[in-house]
């Protein structure tokens, strides 16, 4: 016989169907470079030997007997290795414990070896020219959107640091007798030293913070430490705010211990069930004359205000939809970077399902056609997101379009709100000085204890709330001027030459340059379609204010003598000695101004420490009841500062583009603005609404020379949500917004098609110069927005790669009887299936795209009221873009298969990494390990080491009580990661004795374990998440079983498929049609993992449960049962110790 100088006794005496398979493979795959064959010829003199020596054997029920010079089967010669010549192997023994490792084989079903070569099996470290290309197009894609996250297109943070002196008094009396949870939870009440009292009594309105997912009560203190600073200096010498509600507040904090709220479903549950619980005490405290200090003629409390962050902000929706809520304790919710339209990951079933139950519960009663029919109809909700700099939670998901109407709630950015102006961290939006501010004042302009619920109406309400953190050029925001009578009369001399002719536009370079107060009247235009802009570097007084600037809006009011003192509250005479007049009454606009960014030479930021501009903007409609603007210079001395104002048509200040992506992508968009624009021009791109895309804008300089007002000033905005972004000193600007984002579910109210981007530029007017602008879409920096949309996709679609990877090396398997390498395996999908999958993808997502695109079918609409009258227009689904990538424009057709590429290349670096580390391992395991001494070596042969596992009553005792445990106290997810360590075990000793053996039968069973670690290795981070929750309430001392994730169904297959690998068993071949169930299963996981993965990444651990299962039934399929066999196993009674009796 010819042999390998590497080939053993084994592979000599009959393990011919490795190399049968082999060959077969070979035919079908292109080998890679640098493998060898051999070929070799049975020695038919050997066999007849061999044949001589063995008594017959029985496989799968037959008897099988050797013939000199015959086989009496062609799986004969695949008879399970036992040693020739050694002493054991004679006397039909072999020592205890050592169980061959491919008897579980289906052996008759092997081809003929005959009519097969012998080839060497493929090294594990060899990979083709196509995946070699994959996994390094992978690196440099990976390598560009890491680089573009990291350094392009980031906002400069512009947070300013607050001072506080916290304490934290613990309300010890909220025990078990209120609540189930408070040996676990506690409740605080907040102090500033140096402003609050030091005893426990309550005074004020009651706010309660909830910490977010892993936050603390601590986080309170920068809030509270500014509402206690404000009451104390300002609100409390203010007769007219104490008259009209204000007081101090109250600011309660909830120790969760640091709770992880976004893994576990049951954890937000338990926090809103506990917060409901101390509601009701908080309220408690204030009918309580011992613990409250309140004026006994003030109602009671009946509701709390609630302040979340982050997770925080979805456990206080989530209390309105408890049992233990009380109805109307909570009217006012304010959120900070807070998901509120889908969970941050998919990970847990519990989150993904309650998400569901709270949003549907929402949106079910803002669709009630009466008020008495919603529970929230007297709720107000706000959400405050931070923007681009939040890498924890993406700010698209603070959205509320799809959950409240615009009548009880609203979505804005911090870099909107009023001399904010900046983006803000997960973090940074708790402890913002900037912020605070605005949010402690729209808290204290809110609150009104004259009236049980301790806040202004909801209408009222929200008009505070669209003050305090809209910009005020929203089409939402009301004007207040309309509303107002006169307050003003202004007198003016007859003749005068103030009045400024139609269509010119005011501008003053100095004030008081009069040397004494004057009025500069510009008409009002009778006709519509145009709207009057002002904007000055100087603050605008209001009724009574001694400042250089008055804007007032008036009409021709003849008074008779004595009337004035009655009918107005001040009188301005700007008549001087002349003994003929002009009365007007008139209505001060300072309610109206809008604070914007100063744009000068030394500008760099938005958020600078400087003094800001002012700026009214009025439509016609607004301000057509009056016949004059009165701009009113109250100088009396030469004073520096400039004001612009005027009457411009709508044609001319608003600039509507129809560039598409496409276009933008390829030439970019380039315009030119004339000298004679107006001082204020918006431009409008609706084809920009994507979250995806970042863009550069140019403005070209203008030359002005020494008269320049103030430099060029941009505001980026889009309505849906209400984000604003500020460019100070333009010349160059990184656009990028939170519009339509991927996954995200419609809104309510359809959007209309001129929701896109819009660039509002202010431009000097005086300067009378033509302004070159060009936008182009950043590529580079286009890809640094991906990471945040979709981060959980390497989750979801590497299992894609996986499960194709694991349904090919199958059906080779139950072809050929080889179970191809891992890396194998991976050349023959990225050559073949995977891109047909991805282009089979990639036509589903364009046709998905264009579905949703299309506007709902008018059969669905509903007999409701009118949006205004709070109720939907038409039934939406809110789960169209829960599928595949969630793409909502055709235009990301290439998403699909970019990502697919690069979730093969994230599986081959997977791979070789487990490779690595399993190949470490199973050396080292071999230096610890020694060599069994009935083992020959004299030959220069190594036969088939025995796997050597621990007893079956050992596995199966061990397995019980895993599984009784996972019933009763620890999660699946804790023996799902045992699973891993043990198969992990498994492939490390597979290794070692395929790679001591070199025989065909232990490289089939390690290529089997290693593919079945990698899919377990991919898995395994969608089960973390609950781990991590359960082993933080244990680190809490906190020992109450999950109520959740304790179903043995979902552990078992797995639990029995890596216990059976660890006996050495080969999963048998299936010939029958049955391998198609093997194919079906590991299709379905592929396509679910990729269409659905994302959204319900939780359900891709029950999938490959179920395909454990099966398997599972395939290696019992040539197993024979029996209860006495189970007694013997349980009564510890080896099966190698009956050598005679058949082996199951």
């Amino acid at each position: 016989m010819r042999r390998r100088p590497s080939g053993s006794a084994a592979e000599d005496e009959g393990e011919d169907g490795f190399s049968a398979a082999s060959s077969t493979v070979a035919s079908t795959a292109a080998s890679p470079v640098g493998a060898q064959e051999e070929e070799s010829q049975p020695d038919p003199d050997s066999a007849e030997e061999s044949a001589k020596r063995q008594p017959p054997q029985r496989f799968g029920g037959k008897k099988v007997e050797r013939v000199s010079g015959t086989e009496a089967s062609p799986a004969a010669s695949l008879r399970p290795w036992e040693p020739p010549t050694s002493t054991t192997a004679s006397s039909g023994k072999r020592p205890k414990g050592m169980i061959p490792l491919a008897r579980e084989i289906a052996i008759d079903k092997m081809p003929d070896p005959r009519v097969h070569r012998r080839s060497r099996p493929r090294s594990p470290w060899l990979c083709s020219l196509a995946t070699l290309l994959t996994f390094s197009t992978t690196a440099v894609v990976l390598f560009t959107i890491v680089r573009s996250f990291l350094v392009r297109h980031l906002d400069v943070k512009g947070c300013r640091m607050p001072r506080m002196h916290p304490a934290y008094a613990e309300l010890v009396d909220f025990d078990t007798e209120h609540t189930r949870f408070a040996t676990k939870y506690s409740l605080y009440l907040y102090r500033e030293v140096g402003i609050d009292d030091d005893d426990l009594k309550v005074s004020g309105v009651p706010v309660i913070f909830i910490p977010g997912n892993a936050g603390s009560y601590r986080q309170v203190r920068s809030i509270a430490a500014e509402a206690a600073y404000y009451f104390h200096n300002v609100v409390q010498h203010d007769p007219a705010a104490i008259e009209g509600g204000a007081r101090s507040l109250d600011f309660f904090t909830v120790d969760f211990n640091e709770d992880i709220t976004a893994f576990h479903g049951q954890t937000l549950l338990d926090q809103a069930e506990y917060l409901n619980d101390a509601v009701a005490y908080i309220l408690s405290l204030y009918h309580d004359s011992r613990r409250s200090t309140r004026d006994s003629d003030l109602p009671d409390p009946t509701s709390v205000i609630v302040l979340g962050h982050s997770m925080g902000g979805i456990v206080a929706r989530t209390m309105l939809t408890m049992p233990n809520y009380q109805s109307s304790t909570i009217n006012t919710i304010i959120t900070m970077s807070a998901p509120h339209a889908r969970p941050p990951v998919s990970f847990d079933s519990d989150v993904v399902k309650t998400y569901k139950r709270i949003n549907d519960y929402w949106r079910h009663a803002y669709s009630q056609k009466w008020a008495n029919n919603n529970p929230l109809w007297h709720v107000t909700l706000i959400s405050i997101a931070g923007g681009g700099l939040d890498t924890v939670v993406p700010s698209d998901y603070a959205s509320l379009s799809s959950l409240v109407p615009e009548t009880h709630g609203f979505t804005v950015f911090t870099s909107s709100v009023a001399n904010v102006w900046t983006g803000m961290d997960h973090q940074q939006i708790l402890w913002c000085d900037q912020l605070r501010r605005a949010v402690v004042r729209s808290l204290m302009e809110i609150v009104d204890v004259n009236r049980p619920g301790q806040t202004k109406l909801r209408v009222d309400r929200m008009r505070i709330f669209k003050k305090w953190y809209l910009t005020g050029m929203e089409g939402v925001v009301e004007r207040t001027l309309p509303q107002k009578d006169p307050t003003t009369l202004l007198t003016l001399e007859d003749n005068s030459n103030s009045i400024i002719s139609e269509d010119t536009r005011l501008t003053l370079r100095k004030f008081g340059q009069s040397r004494k107060p004057r009025a500069y009247l510009l008409p009002v235009p009778p006709q519509g379609g145009k709207k009057f802009t002002l904007l000055t570097d100087q603050r605008i007084d209001a009724p009574g204010e001694s400042g250089k600037l008055e804007v007032l809006f008036c009409s021709v009011f003849p008074l008779h003598p004595g009337q004035s003192a009655t009918l107005f509250s001040m009188n301005m005479d700007l008549s001087g000695d002349s003994s003929g007049s002009t009365r007007l009454a008139c209505k001060n606009a300072a309610t109206d101004v809008i604070p914007l960014p100063a744009s000068t030479r030394t500008s760099k930021f938005p958020f600078e420490d400087t003094s800001p501009f002012f700026y009214l903007q009025y439509d016609l409609e607004d301000i057509v009841e009056h016949q004059f603007v009165a701009v009113v210079d109250k100088a009396v001395d030469p004073t520096s500062g400039w004001v612009v104002a005027e009457f411009t048509d709508n044609a001319e200040s608003t600039i509507r583009t129809n560039i598409g992506l496409a276009q933008l992508l390829t030439v970019g968009m380039r315009m030119k603005l004339p000298s004679t624009r107006p001082m204020m021009v918006d431009v409008k791109v609706p084809a920009l609404h994507s979250s995806l895309l970042a863009y550069e804008l140019t403005v070209g300089s203008q030359a002005c020379g020494d008269g320049e007002l103030f430099t060029p000033l941009l505001r980026q905005y889009v309505s849906d949500p209400y984000e604003s972004k500020y460019f100070v000193n333009v010349r160059q600007a990184n656009i990028n917004l939170h519009g339509i984002a991927p996954f995200m579910p419609p809104p309510l109210k359809a959007r209309s098609s001129g929701n896109g981007l819009s660039l509002q530029f202010w431009f000097d007017p005086t300067c009378n110069a033509s302004v070159d602008i060009s936008l182009k879409v950043d590529i580079a920096g286009s890809m640094g927005k991906l990471p945040m949309r979709y981060r959980t996709v390497l989750a979801a679609f590497p299992l894609l790669v996986v499960a194709l990877v694991l349904r090919t090396q199958f059906s080779v398997y139950d072809s050929t009887g080889v179970f191809m390498s891992f890396s194998e395996g991976t050349d023959l999908v990225i050559k073949q299936s995977l891109p047909i999958v991805l282009l089979a993808l990639t036509f589903f997502s364009v046709s998905l795209a264009r579905a949703n695109s299309e506007p709902p079918k008018s059969g669905m609409t509903f007999n409701f009221l009118n949006w205004r009258e709070n109720a939907t227009e038409s039934a939406v689904d809110f789960t169209r873009n829960d599928l595949l990538l969630g793409s909502q424009d055709p235009f990301f057709w290439f998403l699909v298969p970019l990502l697919g590429l690069v979730s093969a290349g994230v599986c081959v670096a997977v791979h070789y990494i487990t490779l690595i580390i399993t190949h470490i391992l199973a050396t080292i395991y071999g230096l610890l390990t020694t060599r069994p001494g009935w083992m020959r070596n004299d030959d220069k042969k190594r036969v088939a080491m025995a796997f050597a596992p621990s007893s079956p009553r050992r596995r199966i005792i061990t397995t019980s009580i895993l599984l009784f445990f996972v019933a009763t106290f620890i999660p699946y997810q804790f023996a799902y990661m045992v699973a891993c360590i043990v198969q992990i075990a498994t492939c490390v000793r597979a290794l070692h004795y395929a790679q001591e053996t070199r025989s065909g039968a232990h490289f089939n069973f390690y290529n089997y374990v290693h593919s079945i670690l990698i899919v377990m290795l991919w898995v395994l981070p969608i089960n973390l998440p609950v781990l991590v929750v359960w082993v933080h309430n244990l680190a809490v001392h906190w020992l109450t079983p999950f109520s959740s994730h304790h179903n043995v169904l979902s552990i078992m297959p797995l639990l029995l498929l890596v216990e059976t690998l660890t006996s050495g068993k080969m999963v048998p071949r299936l010939t029958t049609s049955l391998r198609y169930v093997t194919n079906t299963l590991f299709c379905f996981l592929a396509i679910y993992a990729a269409v659905y993965g994302v959204t319900y990444a939780y359900l891709l651990h029950h999938l490959f449960n179920f395909s454990a299962a099966w398997l599972v039934a395939v290696h019992l399929s040539n197993s024979t049962f029996s209860l006495s066999g189970l007694s013997r196993m349980l009564e510890g009674e080896d099966e190698a110790d009956e050598p005679n009796k058949k082996r199951p």
